[in-house]
């Protein structure tokens, strides 16, 4: 049985889903989707889903699993990804690869890429870009001592390719961007929600704050050199680094004065010492009217408290 990391727990998720079931609204925006289960799950309840996320890994899931409504990769496209996929070549494209992988490994990760670049459409290549993060989490989830417990990656890719979701049709237009969140709420109308996932406040470049995941980044665009740009075009935004909890709360406030324009807001936050639901409440009130909060502790898994206060 594969077991690949997932970035929002379940429970978490299942605390989002159960709140905003509570909600009404019919199209819904998200800024910071760097996991599209929460667009998924939305988009098979009907609901209008506009994702958006600052990394290029984000968009490409949400290409694949919202926006898209009918493609599915093929026994041909995936024969067509795997061709020679272990055969190393004079040099390796993206030389990156080896911060992360074995040089064999990496050998794999860098002409499975050459090859998805040549598929048909943006949506099949977002489809094998997606199965392809899970083979790299799946490798990256060994060490050592276990790793002689390892299926080959074109096995794996198979078999994830397998377990992918059927894609859905909602009868509405599920989009997915890769902009700053500002620029994304700014220039979205139409929703009558704004889900808003906070981000952990951090002091740390992005890369480091992706940690282990950074991996997937580097793998899209090719190397390592486009981290200095990245922070450079997005500083100053909320979702990149700060200094203090003052500096956070009015990036926060800055946000919420951005999506003012859009009638109802769910902002999920996770209390883990940082920053009160006090202080974010007070944040928001100087906005907009607080409706309810809701809070779900799993203080016993993750040493934090879920947090999503409507307004």
């Amino acid at each position: 049985m594969l077991t690949i990391p997932t970035s929002i727990p379940r429970g978490w998720l299942a605390f989002e889903l159960t709140v905003l079931k509570r909600m009404k609204f019919t199209e819904v925006a998200i800024p910071f989707a760097s996991d599209a289960a929460l667009g998924s799950y939305l988009k098979r309840w009907r609901i209008g889903v506009r994702a958006n996320d600052l990394t290029m890994t984000g968009w490409a899931k949400a290409v694949a699993a919202i926006e898209n409504s009918a493609v599915t990769m093929t026994d041909e496209d995936v024969e067509t990804v795997l061709e020679d996929a272990y055969v190393p070549g004079y040099k390796l494209g993206n030389q990156a690869l080896r911060n992360w992988f074995s040089e064999t490994d990496s050998w794999w990760f860098d002409n499975v890429r050459r090859k998805i670049d040549g598929l048909s459409t943006p949506t099949l290549r977002a489809i094998a870009m997606t199965i392809a993060f899970g083979v790299g989490d799946y490798v990256l989830s060994f060490d050592e001592s276990t790793r002689e417990l390892r299926q080959p990656l074109s096995t794996v890719f198979k078999r994830l390719r397998t377990a992918m979701p059927a894609p859905f049709e909602n009868g509405r237009a599920n989009t997915a961007a890769n902009r700053s969140g500002y620029d994304f709420i700014a220039e979205t109308f139409g929703p009558d929600l704004m889900f808003l996932r906070l981000p952990r406040a951090h002091n740390l470049s992005q890369r480091k704050y992706l940690g282990w995941t950074a991996w997937r980044e580097e793998w899209l665009r090719g190397s390592d050199e486009f981290w200095d740009d990245v922070e450079h075009r997005q500083a100053g935004r909320l979702g990149t680094l700060c200094e203090t909890k003052s500096q956070y709360l009015r990036l926060v406030e800055e946000m919420l004065r951005t999506a003012s324009h859009i009638k109802n807001w769910a902002i999920a936050h996770t209390e883990d010492g940082f920053m009160t639901t006090q202080e974010l409440v007070e944040t928001i009130g100087e906005v907009r009217k607080v409706d309810t909060i809701y809070t779900k502790d799993f203080s016993e898994l993750t040493g934090a408290k879920a947090v999503i206060v409507t307004a």
